[in-house]
């Protein structure tokens, strides 16, 4: 991992959040089964509302070459060029409907966030990384997969171990090397009404 990636933050948070960030530089090396099925049985373990469980994953690795095209190719073009050196790529789907009543979900998307960063934060604690990205080609992947109406296919992930970035194009490599930054909690946390910090974010 390349130190000047490790986050700094304001207040203490727990070591897997300033070890979490997304390479676009992946190293030659398979990431294991065992890892793999932690990896989803972390996001299994996710919360979501009313306990549906909307995500679905599509997944394939550098083992299956032909496969790992086919993913690939559901990838945006920029996407495509940095992420094909990763050992395990995959898709992000979730359902829009609920399963219990056939309404709409308004928390499905939301949903598929919180499993992936759970499945992300599983990866951390196993010196994996992974780089999701909203960069798909949805129409690509519905048809490669067969995936029916109501799915929605929404994200890719890229899922390996970092690497050095010299080898990246330059346009890559300056943001492998670039500082994490984020707002202060004051940009963000408000009370009483809208922009308005709260308290607790001035301190």
């Amino acid at each position: 991992m390349n130190s000047v990636k490790t986050a700094t933050p304001d207040h203490p948070v727990h070591e897997l959040i300033t070890r979490r960030w997304s390479p676009y530089a992946f190293a030659d090396r398979p990431v294991s089964e065992d890892d793999l099925r932690s990896l989803f049985e972390a996001a299994r373990w996710a919360q979501s509302s009313y306990n549906e469980q909307p995500w679905r994953y599509i997944v394939a690795t550098k083992a299956d070459p032909a496969e790992f095209a086919r993913l690939l190719s559901c990838l945006v073009e920029g996407n495509q060029a940095w992420a094909q050196a990763a050992p395990v790529i995959g898709l992000g789907c979730t359902s829009l409907v609920f399963e219990r009543n056939g309404k709409p979900n308004a928390a499905a998307i939301h949903d598929l966030g919180i499993a992936s960063a759970t499945l992300t934060f599983e990866a951390t604690a196993r010196g994996l990384y992974v780089h999701q990205m909203i960069g798909i080609v949805p129409d690509r992947a519905r048809e490669v997969y067969r995936i029916p109406e109501g799915v929605q296919p929404l994200t890719g992930l890229a899922i390996g171990y970092a690497a050095d970035p010299a080898a990246l194009p330059e346009k890559y490599r300056e943001r492998d090397l670039a500082k994490r930054t984020r707002k202060p909690l004051a940009g963000f946390v408000f009370e009483g009404e809208w922009g308005k910090p709260a308290h607790l974010a001035r301190k």
